[in-house]
């Protein structure tokens, strides 16, 4: 797992690790990740990213000057994410308790991934600085800011997209520039969406989150339960009617059963990492035959303003405290 920085303005944190890549000979074929359809749909979601978060855009800009390539092609392969591709399977959940201030997630994706994922720490000119993880750069897939609030995501499978913000940019906007819960669901509100996703928000102040979201609905839950937990499928009511009608070959709903089995009302922070390993039911035992795994977990103690993260499966590998981002509350 790489650990990048991020710093400066914007344009220079992008142009800066796009180049480093460059110069350390890691070159990307963008171009070889995309089709017509892809191409077209980048261009028509452009000015919904450039009036809901210009800055992203300078980013991008900045990277694909780094790489010596074309900004159109960069920006539709990222903003392409989670709308044309299937294969991302996490869980995860967030707890308020007597006990903790929680936020934790297992990153399961394709074994291949695992050498290309990144724990970043974003401490820009303006706006909140954070620790993020992600398995593409520049968006984000869980993470917490230096004000406490902490979000994630999980991937549903799509049946239906349009134009909007995909996953890893809903995440990246909310560790930027939210610093409470109720501004994290204020933005998602409003914000067009384009991919099919979970998102979970927790803040200092002890609000919780849950969102389902996709192109044609939007259902968000706010401080209704103690703990909130989602893997790769809708649970509301309200979202069922997209279900994905396949084969659940990455186990959400047997993930799903673990967490919904769980008294939260006595757990503590031992109590998660043992969730988390799958000392309490099936949640990260993979077949390694199939290619895929837990990449990475996290945990997010807001209440002791302490990061730990597991790069690889916590039943084999031991989590890390890691010391970069600076809390200030």
């Amino acid at each position: 797992m790489y650990h990048s920085r991020w710093k400066n303005s914007h344009r220079e944190a992008g142009l800066t690790y796009g180049d480093r890549l460059y110069k350390n000979n890691i070159i990307i074929n963008f171009k070889s990740y995309l089709t017509k359809e892809k191409i077209d749909y980048a261009e028509q979601v452009f000015d919904i990213y450039n009036e809901y978060y210009p800055e992203i855009i300078e980013e991008i800009k900045g990277f694909a000057e780094g790489q010596h390539t074309d900004f159109k092609i960069v920006f539709a392969f990222l903003v392409t994410m989670y709308i044309f591709t299937y294969n991302n399977y996490c869980s995860m959940l967030a707890l308020t308790n007597k006990n903790c201030l929680v936020f934790a997630r297992n990153s399961d994706f394709l074994v291949d991934i695992k050498k290309v994922s990144d724990s970043t720490f974003y401490k820009l000119n303006s706006n909140f600085s954070f620790i993020g993880n992600t398995t593409a750069m520049i968006q984000i897939e869980d993470g917490i800011n230096e004000k406490g609030l902490a979000c994630g995501l999980t991937f549903v499978y799509p049946t239906v997209k349009n134009y909007g913000f995909n996953a890893g940019f809903l995440i990246r906007y909310i560790l930027e520039k939210c610093e409470t819960t109720q501004q994290a669901v204020d933005f998602l509100n409003k914000v067009p969406i384009g991919s099919s996703q979970n998102i979970i928000i927790i803040d200092r102040f002890r609000n919780l989150a849950v969102a389902e979201l996709n192109s044609s609905h939007k259902t968000i839950k706010i401080n209704e339960a103690n703990a909130v937990y989602r893997t790769n499928h809708f649970i509301e009511q309200t979202m069922l009617k997209y279900k994905y009608l396949g084969e659940d070959d990455v186990f959400s709903h047997l993930r799903y059963k673990t967490l919904n089995s769980q008294n939260y009302t006595g757990f503590n922070l031992s109590d998660i990492f043992e969730l988390l390993k799958g000392k309490n039911g099936f949640i990260c035992q993979y077949d390694k035959t199939k290619k895929f795994d837990t990449i990475w977990s996290s945990i997010f103690d807001i209440k002791n303003k302490v990061i730990y993260r597991c790069e690889g499966n916590p039943k084999q590998k031991k989590f890390i405290i890691d010391k970069r981002l600076k809390f200030s509350f």
